[in-house]
C-alpha cells in the first residue's frame, strides 16, 4: 500500500482479542519500521496483549489506557490533536489506533463516542498524514453500533478486506449526530425556568441535588461549577436564560440546559479555546469538571446536559 500522505481514518470490524491482535500488532509495525510515530488508546487488555505481542518494539510505541484518556468522550479528540502537534514535524506520517467504544459503555456514553467517531472526520485537518485505526469488536457489540461506526469512517477493514465504506455519511453528513435529539427526561423530575437574576438559584438547586444524591464536595463543587458555566451561557447567548432539569439515572446526576439559543461549532467543548477567543470556555471548562456533557443543536435552540457519576 502507497503511503499515506493525508488523513486516514478507517474502522476496523475485529471479533476477540486474537483478531485484534492479528490486525493491530502488523499495523504497528509497520509504522515503526518506515519512523511513524504511534499511539495507541484502547484497553488496559488491549493495551498489555499489544505489549506481549510487539515485545521490544512495544518500547518506541505511546500507549494510553482509553479508560482515563476517554472516560469522557469529549477529552479523546485534544489528545489526538496533541499528538498530532507534538509529532508531525516536517510532514512526518503518523499512525494511531482509537478504541472509544467497547460493551462496556453505557448508552449516554456511547452516544457521544459515536458522536466523536463523527466529529473525527472534521476535527483533523484533511491534510493531516495521520492513519488512525478505530477498532471494533463486532462480536461483542449491538450491530447498530456496527452499523454506525460504517457510516462514521471512509474506510472499513473486516477480516481480510479493506474497502471504502458504502454508508459513509461524508464530510459534510458527519455533523448529523449533532443534530439528532436527545432522549427524553424521565417524567419525573425538577424544572427551573431562570433569566439573569437566577444564577444563585440554580447552582443552589444542582447543589441540593447533588448533595442528596450523596456526591463529594469536589464533585458536587465540579458540578455547580459546571452548570453556573452553562447557565451563563444560555443568559448570554439563548436569548436571556433557559430551562434547567434536574433528574438521576441509576449511576448519575443528570443537569439540562435548553435555551432559544443556536450553537454553530460542533467542537464546541472538544477543542481547548484559544486565547482571547470570544467563545466556547464554558462548554470546555465543562467538559473538564463532569464525567460526560451532551451537547446538541436543534431547530427550536440549543440542549445541553451535564452528567456527574455518584
Amino acid at each position: 500500500m502507497e503511503p499515506h500522505v493525508a488523513f486516514r481514518h478507517e474502522a476496523l470490524l475485529y471479533r476477540g482479542m486474537a483478531d485484534f491482535l492479528n490486525h493491530a500488532v502488523p499495523f504497528i509495525r509497520d509504522g515503526l519500521e518506515v519512523g511513524e510515530p504511534v499511539l495507541v488508546i484502547t484497553s488496559a487488555a488491549q493495551l498489555q496483549a499489544l505489549r506481549a505481542e510487539l515485545g521490544s518494539d512495544a518500547g518506541a510505541v505511546e500507549f494510553a489506557d482509553m479508560a482515563e484518556v476517554g472516560s469522557n468522550p469529549a477529552w479523546i479528540i485534544p489528545r489526538w490533536q496533541a499528538f498530532v502537534d507534538r509529532e508531525s514535524k516536517n510532514g512526518r506520517r503518523l499512525r494511531g489506533i482509537g478504541e472509544p467504544i467497547y460493551p462496556e459503555r453505557n448508552a449516554d456514553e456511547l452516544s457521544e463516542c459515536q458522536w466523536h467517531e463523527s466529529l473525527l472526520n472534521l476535527a483533523i485537518d484533511r491534510a493531516t498524514p495521520l492513519w488512525l485505526l478505530c477498532p471494533y469488536d463486532a462480536s461483542a457489540l449491538d450491530p447498530g453500533v456496527v452499523e454506525e461506526a460504517r457510516r462514521s469512517h471512509p474506510l472499513v477493514t473486516e477480516g481480510d478486506h479493506r474497502r471504502e465504506s458504502d454508508a459513509f455519511r461524508g464530510l459534510g453528513g458527519s455533523i448529523v449526530p449533532f443534530g439528532v435529539p436527545l432522549p427524553s427526561p424521565p417524567a419525573i423530575h425538577q424544572t427551573f425556568a431562570f433569566a439573569a437574576p437566577d444564577l444563585a438559584m440554580v447552582r443552589r438547586m444542582v447543589a441540593d441535588h447533588a448533595a442528596q444524591a450523596g456526591l463529594n464536595e469536589e464533585r458536587k463543587d465540579n458540578l455547580v461549577a459546571a452548570a453556573h458555566e452553562v447557565a451563563t451561557n444560555s443568559i448570554r447567548h439563548g436569548g436571556g436564560g433557559g430551562v434547567l432539569r434536574l433528574w438521576r439515572d441509576a449511576r448519575s446526576i443528570i443537569c439540562e440546559f435548553s435555551d432559544g439559543g443556536h450553537i454553530d461549532d460542533p467542537m464546541v467543548g472538544r477543542q481547548r479555546p484559544h486565547m482571547g477567543s470570544a467563545g466556547g470556555r464554558g462548554l470546555w471548562l465543562a467538559n473538564q469538571m463532569c464525567d460526560l456533557v451532551q451537547i446538541r443543536a436543534l431547530p427550536h435552540g440549543s440542549v445541553v446536559r451535564l452528567h456527574q457519576n455518584f
